[in-house]
């Protein structure tokens, strides 16, 4: 039997005269060996491919984190301070994305970048600087630490009474990691919270009218997945949800 097809999309990279399309390295494997899909890269160019062309060979979509942030324009945000990582390849392709798996109801998984693209593409909006709100913890990763200390569980998350990450997992609570700055402001219409950080951050969401498993999560599960079983579980559920989706659409023989 065939695999099923998940598609990664990149992020840009300049290096040296270069533009680079890349994915780091770990939403490759989590993808490969705890969902059990074939990854596929998928170039964010001037030009977006066709999400028909795309979704003809792909059976689920994962928009993985980035060290850039969605441009405010998209959700009509204040100005973005000097300094602030933007990819306006990404953001062409991301958002018309996900609207496009949405309505073919493919699996559709948003991590960190991913969740906050997810929210601003149903019409919410985000903080810049989370740091900065009164009552919010820093959520960001010690930059001047290894990459051990960085995805270390940092905070604790209350998952939302009979959601789907409550049910999937079996339990309230968990701990997570802590790797952004920005994070939901006004949540979209479409989005119902799965899990909520002690300083009221929302760290989980998903469709609330999606034919399909569409999940956002805002820490890194991609982590090490196979040394976290809360981590694993929703790599497993989205595999899950990928092969039911290539079978359904018959390219499994």
């Amino acid at each position: 039997m065939p695999e099923p097809v998940v598609a990664l999309i990149c992020n840009t990279k300049e290096i040296g005269e270069n533009i680079f399309h890349v994915v780091s390295e770990q939403y490759i494997a989590a993808v490969r060996d705890a969902a059990g899909a074939m990854p596929l890269l998928l170039p964010v160019l001037p030009t977006p491919v066709e999400s028909e062309a795309l979704f003809g060979v792909v059976d689920g979509v994962v928009m993985t984190g980035a060290v850039s942030n969605v441009h405010p324009h998209y959700y009509a945000g204040p100005k973005s301070r000097e300094g602030v990582l933007h990819d306006p390849q990404r953001d062409m392709t991301s958002l018309e994305l996900i609207n496009a798996a949405l309505d073919l109801g493919i699996p559709l998984f948003c991590i960190c970048r991913g969740f906050q693209e997810l929210n601003v593409a149903l019409g919410g909006s985000l903080h810049q600087h989370l740091e900065e709100i009164e009552g919010r913890i820093d959520h960001r990763e010690p930059k001047d630490q290894s990459k051990d200390v960085q995805y270390a569980p940092a905070h604790d998350v209350t998952l939302t009474p009979d959601g789907y990450l409550a049910g999937l997992l079996g339990k309230s609570r968990l701990t997570v990691n802590s790797l952004h700055g920005q994070g939901v402001d006004r949540l979209a219409d479409r989005l119902r919270v799965e899990a909520v950080a002690d300083d009221g951050t929302i760290e989980a969401v998903t469709v609330a009218d999606a034919s399909g498993f569409a999940l956002g999560i805002q820490w890194h599960p991609e982590w090490r997945p196979f040394e976290n079983p809360d981590y694993r579980a929703v790599f497993n559920a989205f595999g899950d949800a990928v092969r039911a989706y290539h079978a359904d659409a018959g390219r499994a023989p």
